[in-house]
């Protein structure tokens, strides 16, 4: 077991992360939904932001697996094939990483232990 900051990060066996990942697959809807009069976002709605890189994905691209805090909508945990976990408490705006310090640097699944939401838990490796 891992602490970071009082949260504690678990590795899970791959046979648990293959499952989740099959569950989580099998238990998603579509992915964006046009409304009626067309996107939700326009062109002119974000024509004065810039791009930038924000976090996990510069790094590979990688997104294997998300896990979305049952408490507070805003706090993310972020699964990365070639990247490691990354955590963010304001919706994505920023992104710290949170598993660094490991020995293993490719994750294949990230959740929160549905009993004690101050429990991460964290499946190493790819099924690729």
């Amino acid at each position: 077991m891992i602490e970071e900051k009082g949260e504690k990060v678990r590795p899970l066996s791959s046979a648990i992360c293959l499952s989740l990942a099959l569950f989580g697959l099998a238990a998603t809807g579509p992915a964006y939904t046009a409304t009626e009069n067309g996107p939700a976002i326009t062109a002119e709605a974000v024509s004065g932001l810039a791009l930038r890189g924000i976090g996990p994905a510069l790094m590979g691209g990688r997104i294997a697996d998300i896990a979305i805090s049952p408490r507070d909508s805003s706090t993310w945990y972020l699964a990365v094939g070639s990247g490691g976990v990354w955590k963010t408490e304001n919706a994505g705006i920023t992104w710290r990483p949170i598993f660094d310090d490991q020995p293993s640097y490719s994750i294949g699944a990230v959740t929160i232990d549905p009993t004690n939401p101050d429990v991460v838990w964290v499946g190493t490796g790819e099924n690729v």
